[in-house]
């Protein structure tokens, strides 16, 4: 069983839109010629470029009138290895029909290929399509919503954990598995599996958990069935499991907002730390010596975190807060929270995140100004978790091994060429010429590499803080 590892998303990504949604809209007088319908769109361009391969991302619908279509087999082949959804060709003024030869080498492809008519401007055809992308965005929303809403009223029920369970299968039209640390079903909700996915899900959930740098979730397939798995908050080794028949894009964050209410749910209650900790508290808020109530807390060591990002709801906090094993959070901003010991501090989704030292007690007014100085260098280095380092210098910034793998996923989209292209080119302080004589090709190949880097990854060479982690992730 192929498996994924992923993060529960806070918001739901925007759908794509079937290319047969776009078609169903008669005001534009689309015409399918080749292909199949029911590939997704997930975004329009257009270009009149002989080889529009170096400007498409993948997933989009391309128009184009061919002005520059001088060889319809390789425009189609170049078209395809970019990843295009799908090919729209508008006749006149330069066709009066759409090429035989574009026609089958798309239909040997398995490519789209619509018809635009001249009564209908491209910019009608993108319009469409970020309108039906709103729309299903706007249908999302309200999916999730009121999948929270119903996961939130569960939760409040007197057997909250099978009424959470219940309310998310419901939801997803499939079966949710709660299972203890040794693997075992705790409970379960929804239609019975087949042996098969029931197999495959509980093996699903032995591979998340919480040890130091495990996924916080996974997905794979199994008995015909789509399965997900997901570590809850707390460190106790318990894992949801989910099985549907088909997978939505707010599908993930209705699975992580029950993970949140789960994990709140089946914290150890300790009753001895708890009443230790809000007798530190009262005698803090009459008047004690700080010290003096923090000596009723546990020897440590702790851990201050302080953290800005998150979904701005109401869960953002928690959820945190549940991810990384703790039950004391200050909701800020900035979010601060201190860990007990066996709590790792790990880089979350959407937040950033900064760490002090290790800290007894009477320790802990210095660590929160430790993760307070962690935190302004990771915001200011754009690095999703910095941890308070005694040695200082940007060696110091962040842990090596932690620095290793941002540079590997930041670099991922990039080819060895491409990636030492723009080493050089960075070394060199951006010198087209310079480059091309250091690497021995002409000065218009440097451009263009650099061009499909800057789309790759995402982001803007000309921005000097863009260089700057570029350079530092190449190096």
């Amino acid at each position: 069983m192929p498996v994924t590892f992923s993060e529960p998303s806070a918001t739901p990504p925007t759908p794509p839109v079937p290319l047969a949604a776009l078609l169903g809209r008669r005001e534009l007088g689309l015409r399918l010629l080749a292909g199949p319908d029911g590939v997704a769109l997930h975004w329009v361009h257009t270009s009149e470029m002989a080889d529009p391969y170096p400007y498409l991302l993948g997933g989009e619908l391309l128009l184009t009138a061919g002005v520059q279509l001088a060889d319809p087999a390789r425009f189609v082949e170049r078209v395809v290895e970019a990843g295009a959804a799908a090919l729209g060709f508008g006749v006149t003024p330069v066709y009066d029909t759409v090429p035989a030869e574009l026609v089958e080498a798309c239909a040997r492809h398995g490519l789209p290929l619509i018809e635009v008519p001249p009564r209908t401007p491209f910019t009608a055809v993108a319009r469409a399509l970020w309108r039906l992308m709103a729309e299903a965005r706007l249908y999302e929303l309200r999916r999730v919503t009121e999948a929270q809403q119903s996961l939130a009223a569960a939760a409040a029920r007197p057997a909250p954990v099978p009424a959470v369970l219940g309310a998310l299968a419901s939801r997803l039209g499939g079966r949710a598995v709660l299972y203890g640390a040794d693997g075992t079903e705790s409970a379960a909700a929804g239609r019975e599996l087949p042996p098969e996915a029931e197999r495959a899900l509980a093996d699903l959930a032995g591979v998340v958990g919480p040890r130091p740098g495990g996924p916080a979730s996974a997905s794979g397939e199994g008995g015909g069935l789509r399965l997900a798995a997901y570590a809850l908050g707390g460190g106790d080794g318990l894992a949801l499991g989910v099985a549907t028949e088909r997978r939505d894009p707010g599908d993930h964050t209705v699975a992580g907002v029950a993970v949140v209410l789960l994990s709140l749910l089946t914290a150890p209650h300790r009753a001895g730390d708890a009443s230790a900790r809000d007798g530190a508290l009262t005698r803090l808020l009459l008047g004690a010596p700080a010290a003096e109530a923090a000596a009723a807390l546990s020897p440590g060591p702790w851990t201050v975190v302080r953290a800005r990002g998150g979904d701005g709801t109401p869960f953002a906090a928690a959820a945190l807060a549940a991810a990384l094993g703790t039950e004391l959070v200050d909701a800020g901003p900035p979010v601060r929270l201190l860990l007990p010991p066996g709590s790792a501090a790990t880089a979350q989704p959407g937040w950033t995140l900064g760490v002090s030292a290790p800290a007894g007690p009477s320790g802990l007014p210095a660590a929160d100004a430790q993760a307070a100085r962690a935190l302004r260098r990771a915001e200011a280095t754009r690095t999703p978790l910095v941890r308070h380092r005694a040695d200082g210098g940007l060696a110091g910034l962040v842990d090596p091994a932690e620095a290793a793998a941002h540079a590997r996923a930041l670099l991922a989209p990039l080819s060895e060429p491409q990636a030492e292209t723009l080493r050089t080119w960075l070394s060199l302080h951006g010198s087209w010429d310079r480059t091309a004589t250091a690497l021995g090709v002409h000065r218009n190949t440097v451009r263009q590499r650099i061009a499909r880097c800057a789309v790759l990854l995402g982001r803007d060479l000309d921005d000097a803080d863009v260089r700057m982690e570029l350079w530092f992730a190449l190096r």
